[in-house]
């Protein structure tokens, strides 16, 4: 059986992934593939119990370290019991968030070295890397503004602007890094612009795969 695609959706707050990933899943299963989708931190049931306590408000301080060990230790999770036994059954993949949300919160957002991210990243999922990401750009004034419409800010949300711009900052540089991997969309359309440029994407996807 062939091994199913792996699309990762990425961004700041207040960007869209959920809305734009319900269009990919809809093309994509119009098209006759099945489709998982799952989130970062979680996708497992103890994988959902570390985003929890990462998006608590509680009063032990969690320090940089030990967050970025959290997410890792979530994907470890994820990617083992849910996101490798789907592709190896020829099922697309859709994960909101994945290792590039590592890189440009904890290593672009709280300045950890990118180094100690990789070396997390390949010894976690060095076989399992996405296909294609696709990066929801928006300025973080206009991100932030639709995110906290949304209700209670979690733990990371409650960060200052300047922590959201170098999360911003980052993720457009590994997407310069990686221009074979990232499409990069302007997430500050309308959000029917935005769905129309997704499901062009999901489109060619499909097409590159069947040949």
């Amino acid at each position: 059986m062939n091994r199913g695609r792996f699309i990762t959706v990425e961004g700041i707050e207040g960007v869209g992934k959920s809305s734009n990933i319900a269009v990919l899943v809809e093309h994509i299963e119009q098209a006759g593939f099945d489709v998982l989708t799952t989130r970062e931190p979680g996708g497992t049931p103890v994988a959902e119990d570390i985003r929890k306590l990462l998006k608590d408000h509680g009063d032990e301080p969690i320090p940089e370290i030990a967050e970025l060990l959290m997410m890792f230790a979530a994907r470890a999770l994820n990617v083992n019991n849910v996101i490798r036994p789907a592709l190896e059954a020829g099922q697309w993949v859709i994960s909101d968030r994945f290792t590039d949300s590592s890189r440009a919160y904890q290593g672009g957002g709280r300045g950890l070295p990118m180094e100690t991210i990789d070396s997390l990243a390949n010894w976690v999922h060095a076989d399992t890397w996405p296909d294609i990401t696709i990066l929801l750009d928006a300025p973080v004034a206009v991100g932030m503004s639709r995110a906290n419409s949304r209700g209670e800010p979690d733990r990371i949300e409650r960060e200052k602007h300047d922590f959201f711009q170098r999360v911003r900052d980052c993720y457009l540089d590994i997407a310069r890094r990686e221009p074979e991997r990232f499409v990069v969309l302007d997430a500050t359309r309308s959000l029917n612009e935005v769905r129309a440029d997704v499901g062009r994407l999901a489109q060619q996807l499909i097409s590159d795969f069947k040949h």
